[in-house]
């Protein structure tokens, strides 16, 4: 009796205080829980330098494997953590960077000069070599914003990749305007300063962004809602000047403009509800490069990483052991 009651004592504490954290501290908690999951999964954060730049960023394993190296460049006011869910299904042996993009979390916050896309594409040359990513060919992946800077970065350096993954990119010319880009019209037509639907500043707004950026509804608890603006508020007027630089005339279409110097193999994986960047730009990417692999999924919006981390996690893999076979009969045939 005496055992059973000092376990029982002993098992308040720290029920108490996640509770106490989760009422009073849900970004906390949050951050805490990212931190558990990278545990977790073997990622250790860890920090380079260019200079007096500063980059932040978690990886796993080690370079030189049987499948080259990943490096995962994340979304539009997103961190590192939001590539968890697909690491999460990728073989623990698979060596993964995932670095926090410039401003973005860990890594250092400068001016707008490196926040357009390409000021974005330097940044990130300058982290593949602080760490001597570039030493043999690696994977790039990239999702909304960083799957235009990946597409930029595979423009100019494509000699230093094995193949290119797109998620659901910005910085097209899309035949068919998404949800988001209609509001962001209308914005701008009425000359209002209303909220950025990608930048939310109340509950109501967050819960709007999650609803334009899923296919399925997520029904968080307003606990979890909660620590989620907790965490982003902070860094809205960043995320602001981010935003204007990546919509501004110099990025808008980077992409496009350069599909032309493009040589390297391209993945793209799109999901088919998309209401931020619309599906129809997979057929743009597809007629610029014709030997593009392209994926749509059903039943997914534009957060491919959140909705459908099992099936993009297999269809990278998937890629990357097609593109090994095709390295091969190449070496065969020269």
């Amino acid at each position: 009796m005496e055992l059973i009651l000092l376990s029982g004592g002993i098992l308040v504490v720290p029920v108490l205080a996640f509770i106490t954290s989760f009422l009073f501290w849900p970004g906390t908690l949050l951050k805490a829980y990212n931190w558990y999951w990278r545990r977790r999964l073997g990622l250790v954060v860890r920090y380079s330098h260019s200079g007096s730049y500063r980059f932040c960023y978690a990886s796993r394993g080690r370079p030189g494997g049987a499948t080259p190296s990943l490096l995962l460049l994340h979304g539009f006011s997103a961190t590192k953590d939001m590539w968890l869910p697909v690491i999460k299904f990728l073989p623990r042996n698979q060596h993964v960077v995932c670095v926090d993009m410039p401003g973005h979390e860990g890594t250092s916050r400068t001016g707008p000069e490196d926040y357009s896309i390409q000021g974005q594409v330097a940044r990130i040359h300058q982290f593949v070599q602080s760490i001597g990513l570039d030493k043999r060919p690696f994977h790039l992946i990239g999702t909304s914003m960083g799957g235009n800077v990946a597409g930029v970065y595979t423009a100019h350096y494509s000699t230093h990749l094995s193949g290119t993954t797109l998620i659901c990119p910005a910085g097209l010319v899309y035949p068919t305007e998404s949800e988001f880009i209609s509001r962001l019209r209308e914005m701008e037509k009425s000359q209002k300063e209303e909220s950025i639907p990608l930048i939310p500043s109340t509950p109501q707004e967050l819960d709007n962004m999650l609803r334009l950026c899923c296919y399925a509804p997520l029904n968080l608890p307003r606990q979890v809602l909660r620590g989620l603006l907790d965490n982003r508020i902070p860094n809205n007027g960043f995320y602001k000047e981010v935003f204007m630089q990546i919509v501004g005339e110099e990025s808008r279409h980077s992409l496009q403009e350069h599909l032309h110097l493009i040589t390297s193999p391209v993945q793209v994986i799109w999901g088919k509800e998309d209401q931020v960047v619309d599906v129809s730009g997979a057929a743009v990417l597809q007629a610029a490069l014709p030997n593009c692999q392209v994926e749509l999924l059903d039943n997914c919006g534009h957060s491919v990483a959140l909705e459908r981390p099992r099936k993009a996690a297999q269809l990278i893999m998937s890629f990357l052991s097609v593109q090994e076979v095709n390295g091969e009969n190449t070496k065969k045939l020269s």
